[in-house]
């Protein structure tokens, strides 16, 4: 058995003395698990660095089986984040989001074409990387069968004013319906209505809060998980930005 693909490192943990135990993301094969025999080595140990794309084969005998990798560098999206503490920490959670959440050997041909559109906004800096991530995030959740509906508010049906999302349903709710409630509701960000902007600090804060909330109760919570630390860390480095701009 064997395949090639360009794919994106999710994972690379020890496995004995010289070898990595992987996950990648393909297209077509979804997060896929698998040896690179002397993956520890100095000539191989940076081409194995989570979020880097590579072009990825795949072999074993058997379909089943673990199989080894061998690969050629594409972008060392790792090594470029390096400098930039925020586009490391979106880079790392969207790795560890991906290789906890997905199944394996499943595709999920958007979410892995979402997170390249995540690494080469990354390239730009952290910051530009946040409104493509969380919309990521809102990807990965609809995936799972867990989809956010801000297309039109749960108690009218009306598709304008939309304010808030409710924290139960993860439906969009109006700003006449939902005033009364406000408290009770997640604030709605509107960058998460418009594709095309950018948001700012305080909008992808209170994005990450929404997407957290339901990959805490649904994605993870089915499981008995928590949500993987680079996660937590990326709420935290985006709050912390939220309130250095609310002091500026």
């Amino acid at each position: 058995m064997e395949w090639s693909a360009p794919a994106i490192v999710l994972s690379a943990r020890p496995h004995g003395e010289a070898d990595l135990h992987l996950a990648l993301l393909t297209e077509a094969h979804g997060k896929h698990p698998g040896l690179a025999r002397g993956g520890q080595s100095r000539r191989q140990v940076a081409l194995w660095q989570p979020g880097n794309l590579v072009e990825a084969r795949w072999m074993a005998r058997l379909a089943e089986q673990l199989g080894s990798y061998t690969a050629e560098p594409v972008h060392a999206a790792a090594a470029h984040a390096m400098d930039d503490p925020l586009a490391l920490a979106v880079l790392s959670s969207g790795c560890a989001m991906a290789d906890a959440a997905l199944p394996e050997r499943e595709p999920h041909p958007a979410v892995f074409r979402g997170l390249v559109e995540v690494i080469r906004a990354l390239a730009r800096g952290g910051e530009t990387g946040l409104a493509p991530y969380v919309r990521w995030e809102a990807l990965l959740l609809a995936e799972l069968g867990y989809g956010l509906d801000l297309s039109a508010c749960a108690a009218t049906g009306r598709r304008e004013g939309l304010r808030f999302v409710s924290p139960k349903s993860g439906r969009a709710v109006s700003e006449e319906a939902g005033a009364p409630y406000a408290d009770r509701l997640f604030p709605l960000p509107s960058f998460l209505l418009d594709p095309a902007a950018p948001g700012d600090a305080a909008q992808w804060e209170q994005a990450l809060a929404i997407t957290g909330h339901f990959l805490s109760r649904d994605a993870f919570g089915q499981q008995h998980r928590p949500l993987p630390p680079a996660r937590e860390r990326l709420q935290d480095r985006v709050t912390a930005l939220a309130l250095a701009a609310v002091r500026d």
